[in-house]
């Protein structure tokens, strides 16, 4: 398992707060609270690279490569038939060819409407559920790693008792405010064969 341990401080001065618009303090708590989020992506991305199973060369995506890792990962005896644990993690190349798929904007084959705008859900498209994100291995090159997988077969833990440690406070002596945010995380990929890496050739768009 990859062991992490996450930690940002944060520190802006009285005069620096002062001379800021909105609330700083309020900022600086959900900057440290990023850090560790992306701290946790790493950790996920770095063990989806250890996976093994591919669907070939690099190619740009298409609807035929989400039915070819259904069929992949089917032929595993992967559950495919859990939509609720299947998932695909992109980049935002394979969204953007995804936005030109007529399979994946008519409202014939979606229940959620791609073109319209920014939605707290998550897509559920050609049987996985759809996350895209920038900080994948390769993205913006001509061989992209994007995965299509069962929850199950990754794993995400966090200290639920200790492992979250969080503090903000005032320096007197030095006239500071601070923001401070430590965790304890791992990550592990749990089964080889219930993922499978897709390289999309993100060179042409």
């Amino acid at each position: 398992m990859l062991n992490t341990t996450g930690h940002d401080l944060v520190r802006k001065t009285r005069f620096n707060i002062f001379q800021s618009q909105g609330d700083q303090r309020n900022l600086m708590q959900q900057t440290t609270r990023k850090v560790l989020n992306r701290r946790l992506d790493a950790d996920v991305i770095a063990q989806l690279d250890t996976a093994t199973a591919t669907l070939g060369a690099a190619s740009t995506f298409a609807l035929s490569v989400a039915a070819k890792a259904c069929v992949t990962l089917g032929e595993a005896e992967v559950p495919v038939e859990e939509v609720d644990n299947m998932w695909a993690v992109a980049t935002p190349a394979v969204r953007g060819y995804n936005m030109q798929l007529p399979e994946a904007t008519k409202i014939d084959y979606v229940d959620m409407k791609m073109l319209v705008g920014p939605t707290r859900r998550v897509m559920r498209w050609a049987g996985f559920n759809w996350i895209f994100h920038p900080n994948l291995t390769g993205v913006g090159t001509a061989s992209e790693k994007c995965y299509f997988y069962h929850r199950d077969s990754m794993g995400s833990a966090f200290d639920s008792g200790e492992g979250l440690n969080v503090a903000i406070g005032y320096d007197d002596e030095q006239d500071y405010s601070y923001a401070r945010a430590s965790s304890f995380t791992g990550a592990l990929l749990l089964q080889q064969a219930g993922i499978v890496q897709f390289l999309h050739d993100a060179s042409a768009i």
